[in-house]
């Protein structure tokens, strides 16, 4: 598909246009979604990532629609991993939830800036040395069996305590006052813990992109279908952390479907010269394995 600059411009005003609608008048004041909302919010980002989607195949063709889909599920699915990091963040900082949604809001906002940098990043590397698939297939087979290891995929939370315990160190830190980041308190600036919550849910971000970015380059080098697969994974990230927050427990084997679905890309990156699977194999073998994966979650906890 054509890298036009034009398609870059609309699909970021279309979003900027989205973000504003969302924070100028469905979340203007702080308030606590109720499970409906958040699920209605949730099935909006996957309604649009779908019409999206169906546009590009119509538009250029069956193989990018389906490379799309396919990075877009595997985004979504990585993004579990963030919801249960947000969680620990929000409630160890003792964030109202009323609060939470301003939280995120500018937390995927730097996310998509961070996330955009890193991609195009990545892209000029995968131009210019194609060896570096390579490399991220090996990152992302050793991600996928360390997540099968005792405690695999947990060494987020004891980083993010050390970045906290450095950033009260180094920042002036007041109590909470209403929905601020800053305040002033006797003449000086102060950080209220909603800052604090805001840099580690950015930094645990970025650390969680290390692994998400090169598993989409698995499925397409397009810098444009790598994007925007994140951008609608992203937003629909902060609905589905409402939805979520309180039935991360319910996923028990999800982590085993994200193992594979890793190591399975991660195996397709380092043998991408020698087999060649076609798009729809490929997004096939990742809903199979995630379905199968959040299906043995619910068998087991349906009683519970």
């Amino acid at each position: 598909m054509p890298d036009s600059p034009l398609l870059w411009i609309a699909f970021l005003a279309f979003i900027g246009g989205m973000l504003a609608l969302d924070l100028g008048l469905f979340h203007k004041h702080s308030h606590v979604p109720s499970f409906r909302e958040a699920l209605g919010w949730t099935a909006v980002w996957a309604t649009l990532a779908g019409v999206f989607g169906g546009w590009l195949g119509l538009r250029y063709g069956s193989v990018p629609c389906i490379e799309f889909f396919t990075g877009y599920v595997i985004e979504l699915s990585l993004s579990m991993d963030n919801v249960f990091v947000f969680v620990l963040i929000l409630g160890g900082l003792r964030i109202p939830r009323e609060l939470q949604h301003r939280v995120l809001f500018w937390g995927v906002l730097s996310a998509l800036v961070l996330r955009g940098a890193m991609i195009l990043g990545g892209a000029a590397l995968v131009s210019r040395y194609h060896w570096v698939l390579y490399v991220f297939g090996a990152f992302l087979v050793w991600t996928g069996l360390k997540l099968l290891w005792p405690k695999g995929g947990a060494e987020a939370a004891p980083t993010e305590s050390w970045l906290l315990v450095q950033l009260r160190r180094r920042l002036r830190v007041t109590e909470l006052h209403g929905d601020r980041f800053w305040v002033r308190e006797n003449g000086q600036r102060a950080a209220t813990p909603l800052l604090l919550a805001l840099v580690m849910v950015e930094i645990s971000d970025v650390v969680f992109a290390i692994d998400s970015i090169p598993a989409i380059f698995a499925v397409t080098q397009e810098p444009f279908l790598v994007f925007t697969a994140n951008v609608f994974a992203i937003l629909g990230l902060r609905s589905l952390f409402f939805v979520l927050a309180g039935m991360l427990d319910r996923f028990h084997y999800l982590k085993y479907g994200l193992a594979v679905v890793l190591t399975f890309v991660g195996l397709k990156l380092v043998l991408l010269d020698v087999v060649h699977l076609p798009p729809l194999l490929s997004l096939g073998v990742v809903l199979g394995v995630l379905g199968l994966a959040v299906g043995a979650s619910w068998l087991r906890t349906r009683h519970s």
